[in-house]
Order: structure tokens, then C-alpha cells, then sequence
């Protein structure tokens, strides 16, 4: 996830040097714990927690913040929110940060006792077999417009789903391809939900409803349900929430477990202290670029669908939660366009940006002004791939709303809050510079 909007200006010269301050800070704090030649300790077993973190104000304290190994969840004015396990708010008070503990996810069981699955008051969250079900009676009922794939599996081995929407589903016809892809962090369980709805209003709707017709005829439709099915599995394992984040391959050498898939992309990974390098980290980015297997992959599947060396795909939304923001590329360094991307390029990825926001009630920006990340999906579908991808934070705006753990009555309202932005990505995907009125110079054949 990425934290709420804060408005303001770019990265000062003295916010940067507090940076590189605050960093060999952390550096210093790390190697105290941990002398030169041993590995990173062990976390503790227990799940960790969010903290309100009071103080940092600009993208470059943010940045700093994550050396510790913390995701941040949330930004306010001059705060943030934070999940830590001790030892990293530990590193974050050595920091001279005030930290005060937010309330944890819940943690009844459910009245049943059932177990590898959600908790009472959570029920309509589909786990892992549920959403394949689900998927499976929809393509059963619907052949002619929804086919399914599975294009690889996960650590643990199990199936990662490519499902497709398109009128003459299977074919594979000259037509503008968008991609849909949910729930890279395991406990931001909406995303599934919100890829079930697709399926669902799409399939449903074909025929009656004129702009969803009217796009399953035009477009084929992607939509990857869930990247990270193994870390949702755990994550619910014990019927309570475990508050995890990564997948659950092992990292060799430690105790630790899982990679932050949304660090692990093979564009700028590692580049510019947008992730961490320690295996027991919630933004650990992996030994290597796409060494996660859920990552590899869809990486792969993105990648096969070039024709004669064109990328078929020409726009994306991730969705995770929360914060309720629509970002867009780069991650990886301040500059509003960065290396490999052109003015008329930022612009268009702004105007999209910023009409799908006006419409779902989210707030629109490039990822970067937040805080640095690097290996980010949006960033690799963009720099390696050139589709015009964006990430979603859906709901709710803050911890106090449910965090990533919102009540399941929330479901219906806030996947159909995202309908119209969806349909507006698809509209624009033959030719997304019509956004900024150049679809002359760029796209052939558009009026």
C-alpha cells in the first residue's frame, strides 16, 4: 500500500541532506545491533503493529523512515502511520520520533472455529478456494466472453490466474489490451474483492449495459484476481489477522520470511532507497529482481503478450489498500518525468490520473511525491513495458476507517466506487494521449 496524500513542494536541498542524516542513523543504530559479519536477527513471532508516527513532513523524512525497514501506511500534515515490528520502532524512536500504537486488527476468532479463514464480521471476504470457485462458476456460465488461464504458480503452489473479458474471448484479435491486477500485499484482501467485481459486473452486464458492452467488443480485458495467494493464506491462517505483508517463500540463510512483491519488479530494483536489502523487513526487495515466483510470473505473462515486438497492453491498474489515492509512475526518483519518460508522457499519465480520482473521490499524484520506492509494478510496466499503469489505494482513507482490515459490509460500496475510473481506463486505452488532445501525433488512425 502507499500512504494518503500530503500536498506540497518537491525535495529541498536541506530535506535531502536530512535524508542522507537520518539514514546513516539508521545505518549506524542497524550495525550496533547487528556486527559486521553476522546475519540479520530474527524477528520476533508475533505479528507486528501500526504506529502514528509524529514528525515527518516532507517526502525525503519519509524516505529516511522506510530505511528502517517499516511500510508506511498513512501521511498527515506532519505524521505517519507505520507497520513495525519491534525492532524497527525501535530504530524509528533512536530516530527521536514519538511513536504511539494504533489498535490491532482483530483477533477473534470466528464464532465457528474455523481456521484458514476470516473472522467474524469478515466472512464475505473470499479466501483463496472461495475466489476459485467463484471464478470458475463465472467462466462456466459465461464461456463466450470469460476464459481463464493459469500462467503460473505461487511458492507454495498455487495456481495465479489470468483471467480474460472480450467478446470473441478466444481469440486473439487486434484490439487494445488493459490489465487488472490485485493483492500483491497480503492483507490488503479488498483487492481480490475488487477483481471479483469486475468478473462479476462485466460478465453481467454485457448487453445492457452500453459501456461495458460497448468495451468487452473493443478491448481485451486482463484481470490477475491475486498475485500473492500464499500470503493471503497466511495472513488468515489461524482465523485471526497476522498482519502480513510479503509472500512466503524463505529467504535462505535466515529465519526470515518473504519477499515484498511490490519491490521486487526488474526496473530500478534496488536503485534508490526504495526498499530494504534485510530479509526480516516488511520492504524487503528479494535477493534478486523477480526472484519472487508470483512476480516472475506475471512478468512473464505481461511480457508474452507482445506482438511482433508490440506490447499488446497499453494500460494497468494495481489495486491495493489503503489510503484512497491514484498514482502513477515514477516511484523511483522525484523528477516529474525521470529517465524514460517525456513531458507529453507525464502529462498524459496526469490527466488520466486526475479525471479517474475525480470520479472515485481519490486523490491523484505521482507515487514519488509520497516517498521513494523502487522495484514498484507501476514503475516496471511503464519503464520496461511502456503501458500507461497506476496504482489504486482503495479504502478507507485511514486506520481509523478499518486500515487493511475493513468490515466486509464496506465490499459492495467501495469495488462499485471504482466502476466508472475502470470504464475511463478502458475508454482511453486505444489511444491514451487523446487525454491531453494529442491523439494526432501520437496514435494512428485516431480521430
Amino acid at each position: 500500500m502507499r500512504p494518503r496524500r500530503i500536498r506540497g513542494g518537491r525535495t529541498t536541498a536541506l530535506a535531502a541532506a536530512l535524508s542522507l542524516a537520518l539514514a546513516a542513523s539508521i545505518a549506524a543504530a542497524q550495525a550496533q545491533a547487528s556486527p559486521a559479519g553476522t546475519p540479520p536477527t530474527t524477528r520476533a513471532a508475533e505479528p507486528p503493529h501500526q504506529y502514528e508516527v509524529s514528525g515527518p513532513a516532507t517526502p525525503a523524512q519519509r524516505t529516511a523512515l522506510t530505511a528502517t525497514g517499516a511500510s508506511v501506511d498513512e501521511v498527515h500534515a506532519r505524521a505517519v502511520v507505520i507497520t513495525a515490528d519491534r525492532a524497527q520502532a525501535a530504530l524509528v524512536r533512536q530516530l527521536g520520533y514519538r511513536l504511539k500504537k494504533l489498535p490491532d486488527p482483530p483477533r477473534t476468532p470466528a464464532s465457528s472455529g474455523r481456521i484458514k479463514d476470516f473472522p467474524d464480521g469478515y466472512t464475505k471476504y473470499h479466501n483463496y478456494d472461495e475466489a476459485t470457485k467463484e471464478i470458475d462458476t463465472l467462466v462456466a456460465k459465461h464461456p463466450d466472453i470469460l476464459s481463464k488461464q493459469v500462467i503460473g504458480k505461487s511458492h507454495e503452489g498455487r495456481d495465479i490466474l489470468a483471467l480474460k473479458l472480450s467478446k470473441n474471448v478466444t481469440k486473439d484479435e487486434k484490439e487494445p489490451e488493459v490489465l487488472f491486477t490485485a493483492h500483491q500485499h497480503a492483507r490488503e484482501h479488498l483487492t481480490v474483492e475488487m477483481a471479483l467485481y469486475l468478473l462479476n459486473e462485466f460478465t453481467s452486464k454485457y448487453g445492457s449495459d452500453d459501456r461495458i458492452t460497448k468495451m468487452l467488443d473493443s478491448r481485451e480485458i486482463w484481470v490477475i484476481p491475486d498475485l500473492n495467494p500464499d500470503g493471503g493464506e497466511f495472513d488468515i491462517s489461524t482465523g485471526e489477522f497476522q498482519m502480513w505483508r510479503k509472500n512466503r517463500q524463505p529467504n535462505s540463510g535466515t529465519n526470515e520470511v518473504g519477499t515484498d512483491l511490490n519491490r521486487n519488479w526488474d526496473f530500478k530494483w534496488g536503485c534508490c532507497n526504495g526498499s530494504s536489502d534485510d530479509p526480516g523487513d516488511e520492504t524487503y526487495r528479494g535477493p534478486s529482481a523477480a526472484s519472487a515466483p508470483e512476480v516472475k510470473v506475471v512478468s512473464d505473462f505481461v511480457r508474452g503478450r507482445k506482438v511482433g515486438g508490440k506490447q499488446q497492453i497499453t494500460a494497468a491498474i494495481d489495486f491495493h489498500t489503503y489510503s484512497e489515492l491514484v498514482l502513477w509512475p515514477f516511484g523511483f526518483t522525484n523528477d516529474p518525468t525521470g529517465p524514460g519518460m517525456t513531458q507529453d508522457e507525464h502529462d498524459t499519465f496526469a490527466a488520466i490520473g486526475k479525471k479517474m480520482a475525480a470520479s472515485n473521490g481519490y486523490t491523484p499524484e505521482q507515487s514519488s511525491e509520497l516517498y521513494i520506492t523502487d522495484g514498484a509494478i507501476d514503475d516496471w510496466l511503464w519503464g520496461d513495458q511502456r503501458i500507461f499503469a497506476y496504482t489504486f489505494e482503495m479504502y478507507p482513507s485511514s486506520n481509523g476507517g478499518g486500515g487493511f482490515y475493513p468490515k466486509d459490509s464496506v465490499i459492495p460500496k467501495e469495488t462499485a466506487r471504482n466502476k466508472d475510473a475502470v470504464l475511463q481506463l478502458l475508454e482511453t486505452a486505444d489511444c491514451p494521449y487523446r487525454a491531453i488532445g494529442k491523439e494526432g501525433q501520437y496514435c494512428k488512425n485516431k480521430g
